[in-house]
């Protein structure tokens, strides 16, 4: 997105679809220089826009330390030589300018203004852009506001983003909002996919912004359900610490070895034939990073089957945004001797009768909270692998069930190298059954 005014001289908004991460290109166009805030892991994209806008990045910002994807702020400084501006309550193990509250960091004619926003993290500070807009990063998003549990007990971080979010509602209703996340994000729940908003609008429609009592705020919002990003202490560490610096690009291998097998083709590939024991997490499926990062296990060697070499590097891309680095390689015409049967939700509603079958959903139990097939049961596709499969009989068929078949075929691939004779709902699921069970919880 490119937004121009009269003292917003240069403004650009990234997304990252894949992670719902916003980042942000600010600068003068007249004075040719601009600065990078939160930037994601792969910069060509802001080098490239800066090129074309004709302007030098001198430096970058950073809201917070991220935990949900890598920063790219250390390519900036390793490949570039740029400094790096973050809060000092943030700690970190690497060079940087000092942003504190208040400060003003002028970019040729442009005045950026730091106002520290504590509640997703201690160390938050959202920027002031000219008095025009703000660059609200993990504090308000359009619709929502942050989760406050990922770096502090959930109650602490609450108090502290209920007052940020009162000091950001305070600075104009004519202020245009600029989030750091959009739906997709596990960084928060219910935002929205709308990439800006403004601060008039936001305290019309965002739930976050109604309360005036802080104890129910803290309340509300300490009751997190969303589940933490899979990486979330390998992410902050990584940003933490010292420059993480872009890995080599993979090379093909004639086998996989002992490595675990991510198989990032399509599904209906992985079905036709795979390697034993691969997992199916697609690359052209959404969120891919997050899903990889639930079901892969913290420095194991991973190797990919991809269709092609491009495919294989975009998937690569996508794990080392959210941390996954020690990639060893892919493989494109492997020994794919495995097969895995599939059926569709009238194959399904048939087979329901059948007292042998356990038909697990996948879902987050949340989700099954608005509806579920009775007779069902409820594990979720990220936790099969860390947590075991204990609570399935592996004497009887098994078939996994989601919303629309995306979760369901990663949870067959993860219990078919379990050993289960196991088929998925892969095109359809909850969604097309019209007699689902609802479910209330005490207090709900």
């Amino acid at each position: 997105m490119l937004l121009a005014s009269r003292s917003v001289l240069l403004f650009r908004q990234f997304v990252n679809e894949d992670l719902g991460c916003a980042s942000y290109l600010v600068g003068d166009r007249q004075a040719s220089v601009a600065v990078v805030v939160d930037p994601a892991f792969a910069i060509e994209q802001y080098l490239e826009a800066a090129e074309h806008e004709g302007v030098r990045i001198e430096r970058v910002l950073e809201t917070h330390t991220h935990a949900d994807h890598v920063s790219g702020h250390g390519r900036f400084a390793l490949e570039h030589g740029l400094p790096v501006a973050v809060s000092p309550i943030a700690e970190p193990e690497y060079p940087y300018e000092p942003l504190e509250d208040g400060q003003v960091v002028e970019v040729g004619g442009a005045r950026i203004r730091v106002l520290h926003t504590p509640g997703h993290r201690p160390e938050h500070c959202a920027f002031v852009v000219d008095d025009e807009l703000v660059l609200t990063g993990d504090s308000l998003f359009v619709g929502a506001a942050a989760r406050p549990d990922l770096a502090v007990a959930a109650r602490e971080g609450a108090e502290d983003l209920f007052r940020s979010l009162e000091r950001l509602a305070a600075l104009g209703d004519g202020l245009r909002v600029y989030p750091g996340h959009v739906a997709g994000s596990l960084c928060g729940g219910g935002m929205s996919s709308e990439t800006t908003s403004t601060i008039a609008k936001e305290r019309l429609t965002n739930d976050a912004l109604h309360f005036r009592d802080a104890q129910e705020f803290v309340l509300v919002s300490a009751s997190v359900s969303t589940p933490r990003p899979p990486t979330t202490e390998l992410v902050v560490t990584l940003n933490q610490g010292p420059w993480v610096a872009w890995p080599d690009d993979l090379q093909e291998l004639p086998e996989p070895g002992d490595a675990t097998v991510l198989d990032v083709r399509p599904f209906c590939a992985y079905t036709a034939g795979h390697i034993p024991g691969a997992i199916s997490v697609p690359v052209c499926g959404g969120s891919f990073g997050t899903k990889a990062g639930f079901v892969l296990v913290p420095g194991e060697r991973v190797v990919l089957h991809a269709g092609s070499a491009g495919e294989a590097q975009e998937a690569a891309h996508k794990l080392w945004a959210v941390g996954l680095l020690d990639v060893a390689g892919y493989v494109l015409a492997p020994n794919a001797r495995e097969t895995l049967a599939t059926l569709d939700v009238d194959e399904l509603r048939e087979l329901l009768e059948s007292p042998d079958l356990q038909l697990v959903d996948v879902r987050e139990t949340t989700e099954r909270d608005t509806g579920y097939i009775p007779g069902s049961q409820n594990v979720p596709y990220r936790l099969l692998r860390k947590l075991g499969c204990g609570a399935l009989d592996r004497s009887r068929p098994v078939v996994t069930v989601c919303e629309s078949g995306q979760r369901a075929a990663i949870a067959a691939s993860l219990l078919q190298r379990e050993g289960f004779d196991v088929r998925a709902v892969a095109d359809g699921g909850i969604a097309d059954f019209a007699d689902t069970v609802a479910f209330r919880r005490c207090g709900a």
